[in-house]
């Protein structure tokens, strides 16, 4: 019985742990490159239609981008709305060009390389 009660408290442990690591963990940040960009430009609407009629609307951003490094490289990205004027973002690449992800950040946390190039 008392086994029992041990692989009971386990599997609940694992299972509270794996649920805490969905909810706090991006997958789509792990292993990716950090860009920042600045947003200078309206994005290009985009509107689809879905199979069932449903109407879509994403804006595409291509924006130059800086990493750490002091490497500069061309980002294409979606947002499902425009983006703030003069926001800075932190994206997050894969793969050369696939942008995985992206936060906005603020001016003081940029990088000081970063700052340099982006304004």
């Amino acid at each position: 019985m008392k086994k029992l009660w041990i692989s009971i408290g386990t599997l609940v442990a694992l299972f509270v742990g794996f649920i805490l690591f969905i909810q706090n963990v991006n997958l789509n940040r792990l292993g990716a490159e950090s860009y920042f960009v600045k947003i200078t430009t309206d994005g290009k609407k985009i509107e689809d239609v879905t199979d069932t009629g449903e109407k879509w609307t994403s804006y595409e951003y291509e924006l130059e981008g800086v990493n750490e490094k002091d490497e500069v490289k061309t980002l294409n990205f979606t947002s499902h709305k425009q983006l703030r004027h003069d926001a800075y973002l932190e994206v997050f690449v894969k793969d050369e060009n696939e942008v995985t992800s992206y936060q906005e950040v603020q001016q003081a946390e940029l990088p000081d390389k970063v700052k340099k190039k982006l304004n």
